[in-house]
């Protein structure tokens, strides 16, 4: 057997050792075939059977759960049943069925098209891979139409549970109800020919703690059922049919990285603290009030970004102020005192509630999104305020404005504020009355003018993702020109220091809430650019902690402001390297 390498975005590290499992991919086995008229009613009550049976299904899974399963699965499933009882996939096709007398799994795969390309007009990355539940939600329909069992064999799950025969799971996609399945097998790992790093598959992949891969193109054509691989999350790699050396020297390095992790335990309850005595804050991000469970877990001194997108995903109406209070006061009390910064919703003109009334633009990414759009829709923004106040009586909340780009936006966002608490007031409700309000600056145009951001805010986070986005012009989503998404770039790197100079002229706290701050290669810059609080992904937390224990400020500083003075990002990469193995010398 020939031996070979996939290279793909690594979302879940750790090493797994083990044969592949193939899942079947229903999408690309839907042929078109007309019906006559007279086959049309029992055609439709195929399709309406197969919807059923995949309730049940998704129902049988949601009632198996585990007590101690990530409460994302939950949701997600939950979000999977909502859709099944939309219009859109349960009537629709129906009606494609009867005008164009096809089959129902070329109807339901068409609607399921229409409705992915609603989805890709999203500006927002984050909200934009949710229609990879579409299509999970539709293919598990197809393979009941197509005969396809859901069910792993026992010869399967027997393997599975066998140290010897781990299996590996190859897919084009993963649906989250699919992966509760197969880490109740206990499988190793899982690889997917699509996804991003914001995928519903990289977020479980964090969550259950399974080394995993996505966007690898063509992984599960090129594998074959059974074969012997190593998936090296980390490093992004799929070695295939490895010969006897690389598995030994995989197998030496699995055993090391599961040791390294069991060390990093050692220091969940130890302060953040440079070796010269200087104190860090290490906040998490959250999607869900469930994940302050892996807030506390992971040592975290507090939450630094709930996004609160997902509270008006995958439905057609918003949440009420009730719904979004309960969400942020159990947040709020879970963390016990502890600061949780909340994110204001990030939405846009291309990301309604309801699909029908999608509206689309040349550039999303530059569209009516964020402050933008809830400064366009007061009344919604009205609602989230009153909530996020109401909450803030039973913690210790702060509130964050995204994209700020103006001094007029943030103004127009203070007023509001303010109505929302004389709002409660007439009413007597309890608020906090002093509640810090923080603005991102992740636009370039802010962060040039993050003095005067500064002197009307309470605290400034950087989001690095859309910072480096816009300063670059790239779209990190289109595969042609993702590698020239560097957040080392000389001006990425000067707009963040602006920022951080700006926050301490006034003396105004300044935190990374991006995927920057939770890069390992990254933390020793970051802390020598004078940065003291960073917040990421909770996974990430006790490595990032491991670094700046074996931190000297002062030789930090130093070196960062080195590398500051480049303006070659050649010279920058290289530099950055040396600095962290020379600290990282020094501390062994």
């Amino acid at each position: 057997m020939i031996s070979f390498c996939i290279h793909g975005v690594g979302v879940s590290g750790g090493i797994a050792i083990g044969h592949a499992h193939l899942v079947s991919n229903a999408l690309l086995e839907v042929v078109h075939y007309q019906l006559p008229k007279h086959l049309i009613d029992d055609e439709i009550k195929r399709f309406s059977s197969a919807i059923t049976a995949v309730k049940q299904d998704l129902e049988k899974i949601n009632s198996n759960l585990r007590k101690n399963a990530p409460a994302e699965l939950a949701a997600f499933i939950g979000t999977h049943l909502m859709m099944l009882e939309d219009k859109s996939l349960s009537e629709i096709p129906k009606n494609i069925i009867r005008n164009e007398q096809c089959n129902a799994e070329w109807a339901i795969k068409l609607q399921m098209d229409d409705i992915v390309e609603q989805f890709e007009q999203i500006e927002d990355e984050y909200l934009r891979e949710r229609k990879q539940d579409v299509i999970q939600v539709v293919e598990r329909v197809i393979k009941v139409l197509l005969g396809h069992p859901s069910q792993l064999s026992t010869e399967q799950q027997t393997n599975a549970l066998n140290e010897e025969r781990k299996l590996i799971l190859v897919a084009h996609d993963i649906s989250p109800a699919d992966a509760i399945q197969f880490k109740q097998h206990e499988f190793a790992a899982f690889i997917t020919d699509v996804g991003g790093i914001t995928s519903h598959t990289a977020i479980l992949a964090r969550s259950l703690n399974i080394p995993s891969i996505v966007a690898l193109q063509k992984a599960r054509d090129l594998i074959r059922d059974g074969e012997l691989m190593i998936v090296d999350g980390g490093q992004g790699v799929v070695i295939v049919n490895p010969d006897k050396s690389i598995l030994t020297e995989y197998k030496l390095r699995q055993e090391q990285w599961e040791l390294e992790q069991q060390k990093l335990q050692r220091i969940r309850s130890t302060k953040t603290i440079t070796l010269d005595g200087t104190s860090i804050d290490l906040f998490a991000n959250i999607e869900v009030p469930e994940d302050v469970v892996a807030v506390s877990a992971s040592g975290a001194t507090g939450i630094g970004l709930y996004r609160t997108e997902f509270l008006f995903m995958n439905r057609r109406d918003m949440p009420d102020e009730e719904e979004q209070f309960i969400a942020y006061k159990a947040v709020a009390e879970a963390m016990k005192g502890a600061v949780v910064i909340i994110r204001t919703l990030d939405l846009g003109a291309d990301k309604q509630m309801n699909p029908d009334t999608v509206v689309t633009c040349a550039n999303p990414a530059l569209g009516l999104r964020a402050i933008r759009y809830c400064l366009s829709e007061p009344q919604i923004f009205h609602t989230q305020l009153r909530a996020l106040l109401r909450a803030s009586h039973f913690g210790n909340i702060k509130i964050l404005v995204p994209m700020l780009s103006t001094l007029s936006e943030l103004r127009q966002t203070k007023l509001l504020l303010e109505r929302a608490k004389m709002s409660l007031r007439k009413q007597n409700i309890a608020f906090n009355e002093n509640i810090a309000l923080g603005g991102m600056i992740e636009i370039p145009a802010a962060a040039i003018n993050a003095d005067a951001f500064a002197k009307e805010l309470d605290f400034l986070s950087i989001g690095t993702n859309d910072l480096i986005q816009y300063t670059l012009a790239i779209d990190r989503t289109d595969d042609a020109v993702a590698h020239l998404y560097n957040p080392l770039h000389p001006s990425v790197l000067k707009l963040i220091s602006m920022t951080i100079k700006a926050g301490e002229k006034l003396g105004k706290s300044v935190s990374v809430c991006g995927e920057m701050a939770g890069d390992v290669k990254l933390t020793k810059l970051l802390i020598g650019m004078g940065l003291r609080q960073l917040s990421m992904h909770p996974s990430h937390i006790l490595s990032v902690k491991q670094q700046i224990l074996h931190s000297q400020l002062s030789n930090l500083s130093d070196n960062a402001r080195k590398v500051l003075g480049l303006s070659d990002l050649d010279k920058i990469e290289p530099l950055v390297a040396k600095f962290n193995a020379a600290t990282d010398l020094r501390s062994k």
